[in-house]
Parts: C-alpha cells; structure tokens; sequence
C-alpha cells in the first residue's frame, strides 16, 4: 500500500469513529494539475458534528502514522472545514454545503468510490 493509501485509510478511520457520513474519496492522481492525489469528502450533521470529525481525523494520522495537517481551514464556523494533508484533501460539511458545492461533480474526470454509511 502506497503512503497516500495507508492516509485515505486513516482519515476514513478518523470520519468513522465519529459517525460521519456519505464518505467519498476522488482519486485525481491521474488528473494533470490536480491540486492533491486525492479528496475525501463527508458530512456531518451539525457544525459541532463537522468539529469533531476534523478533530478525529487529526489524532488517528497523528497516532497512526504520525501525520500532521499541514493546514486546517473553517474551524470556528464549522460549515465546512478542509485539512488539507498536501497529497490528500479531506473536506468535511454540513449537508447544505455539501449540496451547494458539490465538489464530487467538480473534477469529472476523478475516480470516485463512494463508501457504505456505518450505523
């Protein structure tokens, strides 16, 4: 498993634990002048749902594979917050934001694989 991989796993891992939802990762790696390898995209259901998901998926890459975020973006509001790992971007929404900007459509050519919700 490449390094990309094995941090999608962690961050899913992250997303999971505090039950967010409609996970999907876009692979863009093969995608020239893509701005990361790959999204990974989710909800939560609240703004305090959105913060604990970024939260959680910061301490799995920490202890996992001791990855830190480069940049966070959107904590405070907590509408849309974007960690941003270089090779992988994780956006995490509230749905209506999710819905307004619909960035799985965005990139058309990426690969998407969209995971089951955990109950």
């Amino acid at each position: 498993m490449t390094e990309t991989t094995n941090l999608v796993n962690a961050i899913i891992k992250g997303i999971q634990e505090k039950k967010g939802q409609d996970i999907v990762i876009a692979d863009l790696s093969h995608i020239d002048g893509a701005i990361a390898k790959s999204f990974v995209i989710c909800q939560g259901n609240s703004p305090s749902q959105v913060e604990a998901i970024s939260e959680s998926i910061s301490e799995v890459c920490r202890k996992e594979l001791k990855e830190k975020p480069v940049g966070v973006n959107g904590l405070g509001a907590n509408q849309w917050v974007a960690i941003d790992f270089v090779d992988v971007l994780v956006h995490i929404f509230v749905p209506e934001l999710r819905t307004f900007y619909d960035l799985e459509n965005l990139w058309e050519d990426a690969k998407l694989t969209r995971l089951p919700n955990i109950d």
